[in-house]
């Protein structure tokens, strides 16, 4: 079976000798070919398939990886910088990326980043990215806080649907959640990625951008569940039966909250089968990507193992594993898919 990783990460192997100071360095490890990333005050040992195109073909031909969509580390989204800095740190990263991808273009797509501290200079920056070769651009859930679905961002998301770039929304926690530190990488990420999804709905978005191509890492956390109770809350009815106006909270003539959401791509990457059949028979079969999270994750052996133990028709698990991939990418494979 053919399968795309739409959910897999890259950091660059070094940064320029004369970097500013707020730069992130890569540092090299003795007797070992990974290396120390440290970005303030961060230490990340990251093994050599995070910059070594050899290795990460190594890697995916070992686990059944056809394609990988490259995405960079999510630390390296720093909104906090300056946006000069953001913007220099972003065009460095980018460039790595392209010349990462270069290595085999059939097996690596790449996607860039931009300073979305300033919407209007992440917005111009995507004609870059485009022209690098990349297919689309990662953000963070939240820029500072702030909801990517504010209005504010509209100019964004508005230049990446006109480019056809497609955007993939990588969960990230902030500082402010009241739980412990030990939940940011568990709650809270499920907690963010249904933010972020919520605020493409409720902030207008979706509505402005019908053709934004978009795509959710861990399946947008726990947005799939509450889901329904928009529904409710918009048209009165449980179980998606037709409106009923006179119970509806927020009656709107629009889109439902569902419909929205079936228009959002979202990685499959939930850790259980039970949550993979729930995701699909809400959202549908058209909307599910396959991702791993490598190799800041270590991939099921093989990758989508889950997955592919469901007993899905076939046609579904060739939709999840590599068509809808390349719908959500808006590109042709870029390879003939394995038997």
């Amino acid at each position: 079976m053919p399968l795309v990783d739409t959910h897999a990460h890259l950091l660059p192997r070094d940064y320029p000798a004369d970097a500013p100071a707020c730069f992130p360095r890569m540092e090299p490890i003795d007797g070992d070919t990974a290396r120390t990333l440290v970005f303030g005050q961060m230490r990340f040992r990251a093994r050599d398939a995070f910059f070594a195109a050899e290795r990460r073909i190594e890697e995916m031909d070992a686990s059944g990886v056809d394609v990988e969509v490259l995405t960079p580390m999510p630390p390296l989204l720093r909104y906090d910088l300056s946006v000069a800095d953001g913007l220099a740190l972003a065009q460095h990263v980018n460039e790595a990326t392209a010349a990462l991808c270069a290595n085999d273009p059939t097996r690596f797509v790449g996607f860039g980043i931009v300073p979305l501290q300033d919407p209007d200079t992440a917005a111009k920056e995507l004609s870059n990215i485009r022209d690098l070769g990349l297919a689309g651009v990662e953000i963070a859930s939240n820029v500072l806080g702030a909801a990517i679905g504010d209005e504010k961002f509209l100019p964004f998301f508005s230049e990446a649907e006109r480019l056809g770039l497609a955007v993939f929304v990588h969960a990230m926690p902030t500082p402010a959640y009241p739980l412990p530190a030990s939940a940011m990488g568990t709650y809270v990420v499920g907690l963010e990625g249904a933010l972020a999804a919520s605020s493409m709905i409720a902030g207008g978005t979706a509505a402005r951008c019908p053709d934004l191509r978009i795509a959710f890492s861990h399946a947008a956390g726990g947005f799939p569940l509450v889901l329904p109770r928009a529904q409710y809350f918009w048209g009165g009815s449980w179980n998606e039966e037709p409106r009923n106006p006179a119970r509806a909270v927020m009656p709107d003539e629009g889109p439902s909250p569902l419909e929205y959401a079936r228009r959002f791509y979202y990685d499959s990457l939930v850790f259980d089968h039970r949550a993979i059949r729930f995701l699909l028979e809400l959202l549908g079969r058209d909307r599910l990507l396959v991702g791993s999270d490598f190799p800041a994750m270590p991939r099921e052996e093989p990758a989508g193992r889950t997955l592919l133990s469901m007993g899905l028709d076939p046609a579904v698990l060739e939709d999840i594993t590599w068509n809808n991939a390349f719908r959500w990418l808006g590109i042709s494979p870029t390879r003939n898919p394995r038997p």
